[in-house]
């Protein structure tokens, strides 16, 4: 992403006092979103969208928050939205379908979400390969183009405030994917930031109106396509699985916490043979790390945090891998460990019933924030509940319940202990 600002702001500076909508029309034209003449080779591949037969991602980049976007719909979105400034009304639903609404449609038709992936990089990415997936055909809508179509609603919808005073594309940019933060991580963020991208798409979105559009997408469709009218019976079988679909979509990108997966971290393999668990589990244990003593706020230092734990744990303890299921940085993410499957190695003779989840740093005096406290209380737990991987009345337990130890310190151990689903240790 910081690439992709840099070349719009050459743009801008080629083309000094123009409009953000100007910029914006200059970037669709070069990416063949409409038929103009090009501007740069590179805008055209770096906004230009695509998925090859070997599973390469095009036209997407890596955000400072860890996440990858399609570029494509962000800049649609900002353009909606500055269009609907000028004439004074934006319709969120429109934004909707601009984004997100006929690959939405595809894939809520036919029950083709597709998957994350990773880069060959994340000091200097360049190529985005898509994690494994059903092989039969090329996934209809990516987790990129996800991101893309979520941040190009928001970011449409911010820049149509009519209170919002005018700025540069790259600013918009730059303030949105790259805003640093202090010490309190997210609790002192801005609301409108990439990092905050689903809870705030979350707030906006009205399930109802989306079902309704993408069905009507379906029905233009059929119609363009000169096949007849659906009856009352199928248009109510369609309605119904758009329905079911968009549950899982709310569920997928919305309700669960965004997860890094572990080749976005760097990890290295696992060493041996996994053993994997018996779903569902029945516990949810509560670690710190101690060391990393300090909060991570950025992808950049989680990821390094991740790599180090990994390397004590297997060099130093001699462990497979890195122990614990989850992680969650003060950056705003889940950092996957053993995962979701397989058992780890973080809770001492209970690591086949539960779930090991640690916060990065020592919380014997402080607490960790609370965005990331709700990650994992809220987000991760009801995420693993519906998905089928914890039981629906789990316990969360702190470490030193099962196990002697002052983990996962005081404060935070004294904080779960208000947690709803804290339960003590049956004797």
């Amino acid at each position: 992403m910081d690439d992709f600002i840099e070349a719009v702001k050459q743009v801008e500076e080629g083309s000094p006092g123009s409009e953000p909508i100007a910029v914006l029309r200059t970037l669709r034209q070069s990416a063949g979103l409409d038929t103009k003449a090009s501007l740069s080779a590179y805008i055209s591949e770096a906004v230009a969208h695509r998925v090859t037969e070997s599973s390469e991602e095009e036209g997407v980049v890596l955000t400072s928050d860890g996440t990858t976007v399609a570029l494509a719909p962000v800049l649609l979105g900002i353009e909606a939205g500055l269009r609907g400034k000028a004439t004074g009304r934006v319709r969120t639903g429109s934004l909707y379908q601009l984004t997100l609404g006929k690959d939405l449609e595809s894939a809520a038709v036919t029950h083709r979400l597709g998957p994350d992936g990773c880069w060959d990089s994340i000091t200097a990415p360049r190529v985005f390969t898509l994690l494994p997936y059903l092989p039969d055909s090329l996934p209809l809508l990516t987790a990129a183009q996800v991101n893309g179509g979520m941040d190009g609603v928001l970011l449409g919808v911010e820049v149509s405030a009519k209170s919002r005073r005018a700025t540069k594309l790259s600013g918009l940019l730059t303030e949105y994917y790259s805003r640093q933060l202090g010490s309190e991580g997210l609790d002192g963020a801005p609301k409108i930031i990439s990092r905050r991208r689903r809870e705030n798409f979350k707030a906006l979105l009205v399930p109802q109106m989306l079902e309704r559009q993408l069905v009507r997408l379906v029905e233009l469709h059929r119609r363009l396509k000169g096949r007849p009218t659906m009856d009352a019976k199928k248009k109510k079988q369609l309605t119904r699985v758009v329905k079911e679909r968009i549950k899982e979509f709310v569920r997928t990108y919305m309700d669960c916490p965004p997860i890094i997966p572990r080749c976005m971290w760097g990890a290295e393999p696992y060493r041996g043979t996994p053993t994997n668990l018996s779903l569902p589990l029945s516990f949810m244990y509560i670690h710190h790390t101690h060391t990393p003593s300090q909060p991570c706020l950025t992808f950049q230092q989680c990821s390094a945090d991740m790599r180090s734990m990994q390397r004590f744990h297997q060099e130093d303890r001699g462990w497979d891998d890195i122990g614990y299921s989850f992680v969650a940085g003060s950056d705003g993410n889940i950092y996957e460990g053993r995962g979701w499957l397989q058992r780890g190695a973080h809770t001492l003779g209970h690591n086949s019933i539960g779930y090991g989840v640690s916060f990065i740093g020592d919380y014997s005096a402080t607490l960790p924030s609370q965005h990331a406290m709700g990650l994992v209380r809220d987000q991760l737990a009801s995420c693993a509940v519906a998905g089928g991987r914890l039981v629906a009345n789990f316990t969360v337990h702190g470490h030193r319940q099962v196990v002697n130890t002052s983990c996962p310190g005081d404060t935070l151990y004294n904080e779960i202990r208000g947690w709803a689903h804290y339960g003590e240790v049956k004797k």
